[in-house]
């Protein structure tokens, strides 16, 4: 391979995680290659829901492109969630207390072009060059970095040099796996499916997402995401241990519960599928892993980053590119030839465990508690008829130090007692 392209840094990928990275990159001054296998716009099968925590990292990362992010016509305000406990009973929980004023916290928007504005974005960054259409096959250590052995549809391709790895390649990542060491853990790791459907009854107006935690699914759950105009993102997704266990077809399973659970057979009676049901894989942070190594990071889905409990990656994606472009720089403005000691490298699960480590433990707590359907309907019941303890839970789900107190035994009792939690 004749050709050869040198740069400081390659990330590979060029999804949320990805992209970020090289923007958080570029604003450091650090130049980069984005190799990306696809070639925009393409879609990635996902939820759609982009959580206040996406928007508020989007809004450091870059105001105007969070501003183009909600000006999206295609996309859809989101105010809060409604959980949907296995008695059928719901629980109505707000992302703020002034539902409906201003700018709502989080936005639904097809991961087909929430992606394409970040990308886009990334192409025109200073210091960035993207190559599309283009896959990272082999991956050679080197004195001073890596060489990256890549291939197009064609056959061709250029051999990369680089200092340093940043691998957002997602959960499929071959680096992760060869490198990186990670592998499927079906303990700890989630399978989804995810269709569009349109001419669905009964969607928020206020963009509340639904969670429905149906007897048949514990502990996973099935969710509506609306979308304007009567359109709607739709999937499942259970641990990929039970799914063996049960030799459950989840793409069957999804539509037969849309056609026959009582909650949901009539909403969708007159609904269309459009195109296909389609599966995803999600690796859960429920097992703490390492994400660096000797000169390489690993960032959102292919660090094993997604939440276990709410199955969402992209501001864990976001977050963690972030924090792996500062640290390279950091370690390439050294000057040095060290830029990539595996032990300077650890600077970066230290800066994302500090992040993410407490939420990521509290949502594996929660994910542990989703199989007890007695539970739900006791916190669901009781939050109905106690606004206080509404309000509790509320903050729980939007205030990290309060749902912190989840771990506490008191919480239990105030669950009991219907008292609010006291500061």
């Amino acid at each position: 391979m004749a050709n050869v392209l040198h740069t400081e840094v390659c990330v590979l990928g060029g999804g949320p995680g990805g992209s970020t990275t090289a923007l958080q990159l570029a604003k450091r001054g650090i130049p980069a290659i984005l190799l990306e296998k696809s070639t925009f716009p393409r879609d990635k099968v996902c939820g759609d829901a982009l959580s206040g925590k996406v928007m508020r990292t989007l809004e450091r990362l870059d105001p105007e492109l969070c501003a183009e992010v909600k000006r999206d016509a295609r996309g859809m305000p989101s105010w809060g969630v409604t959980f949907v406990a296995p008695s059928g009973r719901s629980l109505r929980v707000p992302f703020s207390r002034e539902t409906g004023l201003g700018e709502a916290p989080g936005v639904i928007l097809p991961r087909l072009h929430f992606d394409e504005h970040l990308f886009r974005r990334a192409c025109t960054a200073t210091g960035i060059l993207v190559i599309q259409g283009t896959t990272a096959k082999t991956f050679t250590r080197t004195a001073n970095g890596w060489t990256i052995g890549t291939t197009t549809a064609t056959g061709s391709g250029a051999s990369i040099s680089c200092r340093i790895i940043i691998d957002a390649s997602g959960a499929n990542s071959g680096f992760a796996r060869q490198v990186g060491g990670l592998h499927l853990e079906p303990r700890h790791h989630a399978a989804g499916v995810r269709a569009y459907y349109s001419g669905v009854k009964g969607l928020d107006p206020q963009g509340f997402i639904e969670l429905l935690f149906l007897k048949d699914l514990l502990p996973g759950y099935l969710w509506v995401f609306p979308l304007p105009d009567g359109r709607a993102n739709v999937g499942l997704g259970l641990r990929s241990d039970v799914v063996k266990r049960r030799h459950v077809d989840l793409k069957a399973l999804l539509i037969r519960l849309l056609a026959e659970h009582p909650q949901l057979k009539d909403r969708f009676a007159g609904a269309t599928l459009e195109g296909g049901v389609q599966g995803m894989g999600l690796p859960l942070a429920s097992k703490r892993r390492r994400l660096s190594g000797d000169g390489y990071f690993l960032v959102g889905d292919a660090g094993h980053l997604i939440d276990p409990f709410t199955g969402e990656g992209i501001s864990h994606a976001m977050i963690s590119g972030v924090h792996a472009a500062d640290v390279a720089a950091d370690l390439l403005a050294r000057g040095t030839g060290d830029a990539g000691d595996a032990g300077d490298a650890k600077q970066y699960d230290a800066r994302v465990w500090r992040r993410l480590g407490q939420e990521l433990a509290i949502s594996t707590r929660l994910q542990q508690l989703a199989n007890q359907a007695w539970l739900f309907d006791f916190v669901v019941d009781r939050a109905n008829s106690n606004p206080a303890l509404a309000d509790t839970i509320s903050s729980m789900f939007t205030d990290l130090d309060l749902r912190e107190r989840l771990k506490k035994p008191g919480f239990y009792w105030d669950l009991v007692t219907g008292n609010k939690l006291k500061a």
